[in-house]
């Protein structure tokens, strides 16, 4: 079965030579997701998500921020049960009372967190650079000290002085940090500048870097695959793209870019990806929009009747991939801009026939009520064939 792009490779001009096993997806959708205005998943929830991302191939799941609650400690203690392959980790401040209350979850690792920039420090935080620094390096040798991996995340760093962000990277880092993250808090950076600020933290710091944007201006995909580009080998991620307001970087998107549109090879099981989408939606109530990128239902539904008869031909010609990759179906829609390769391959889906000199007058009604707002589904198509038929 066919599920590539293109035969041919001409779109591409980024020239990456990466080794897909040190390609880190981590998934959020348990902590960050759920910071969505109005989410709050059962522990039950939790788990059947997790389990989900688990059998996707999820490599990381940031299963939650244990100090929040009991409820959210329950949750991921239970998760660390399933005894799943994905990696568990726990968000915390870089604070030990909140590593102590991880450590107590027996979660995997953590990603402990501070504000950077100025605005937080002044405004949130109220603490100079070298006590942010300062407490920054405390958490991680905390968390090294207690066999975790610990990843350190500057929060708003894409607003914060890159002299710093080289400082706390570096500080952390010799302080036994796995991983640096950047955090586009705000979506507030542009993919040319992110690629810029992801290369100097490459130039000047040798650890993993990891990116966690957000969609504040709709860039969320976009700055991450530029950060991967410039070197950034791991992603955060959410279901959906949910998240605090805009949301975050787009899971399904994340991996099908990287699979089709760079060519990278990564053990995930694709066809999970709709199925997860919906039991996401499920949960959180947020309908997945029918335009969304590779889960929206109307990914792979064609009216046109041109499109139609040239997918009949070579499915390729008007889809990137083919729809069970993603576990998806193709849907032939009758409408407005239907033609004869519509009609047969709607009459051959639903195994009926009519005489040729019958399909035109079915095209003419289903335009006719198409254009009075009426929807012609399978069951409605199935009556006018009847009835075309009674005629006969």
């Amino acid at each position: 079965m066919k599920s590539f792009v293109s035969p041919y490779n001409f779109v591409n001009d980024v020239d990456l030579k990466v080794d897909p096993k040190k390609i880190i997806v981590y998934d959020t959708t348990l902590r960050d997701g759920e910071q969505t205005p109005g989410i709050c998943f059962t522990p039950d929830e939790k788990i059947e998500i997790a389990v989900k991302l688990d059998e996707l191939g999820v490599p990381q799941i940031e299963a939650g921020f244990p100090v929040v609650s009991d409820g959210e400690r329950r949750a991921i203690r239970n998760i660390m049960k399933q005894s799943l392959n994905s990696e568990i980790l726990a968000l915390t401040r870089t604070i030990k009372s909140d590593i102590d209350i991880a450590l107590s979850c027996d979660v995997d690792g953590i990603i402990t967190f501070i504000g950077s920039s100025d605005l937080h420090l002044k405004y949130k935080l109220k603490m100079t650079r070298e006590q942010a620094l300062s407490k920054a390096v405390e958490a991680v040798e905390y968390g090294k000290s207690h066999g975790l991996f610990v990843a350190f995340t500057a929060e708003d760093s894409t607003r914060t002085d890159l002299d710093f962000i080289l400082d706390l990277f570096r500080a952390a880092t010799d302080a036994g940090a796995d991983r640096v993250h950047i955090a586009d808090t705000t979506g507030s950076i542009r993919p040319m500048g992110m690629k810029y600020l992801i290369t100097q933290i490459k130039n000047n710091i040798d650890n993993t870097i990891g990116i966690h944007c957000h969609d504040d201006f709709g860039l969320a995909v976009a700055n991450s695959l530029a950060a991967f580009e410039a070197g950034a080998m791991a992603i955060s991620t959410t279901v959906n793209g949910i998240g605090e307001r805009a949301g975050n970087a787009s899971l399904e998107e994340i991996i099908m870019n990287l699979r089709m549109l760079y060519g990278i090879e990564m053990p995930f099981k694709y066809e999970v990806l709709y199925e997860l989408s919906r039991l996401v939606e499920k949960y959180t109530t947020m309908p997945v929009p029918k335009n969304k990128a590779i889960v929206g239902d109307n990914v792979f539904s064609h009216e046109s009747g041109i499109h139609v008869s040239a997918i009949r031909s070579e499915p390729l010609t008007y889809e990137p991939y083919t729809p069970e990759f993603v576990g998806q179906k193709r849907k032939i829609i009758l409408g407005k801009h239907c033609g004869m390769s519509s009609i047969e391959y709607k009459l051959d889906e639903l195994g009926l026939s009519v005489p040729e000199s019958e399909k035109e007058i079915l095209i003419l009604k289903i335009k006719e009520m198409a254009e009075r707002g009426a929807k012609v589904g399978d069951k409605e198509f199935k009556n006018m064939v009847q009835e075309v038929l009674s005629k006969v």
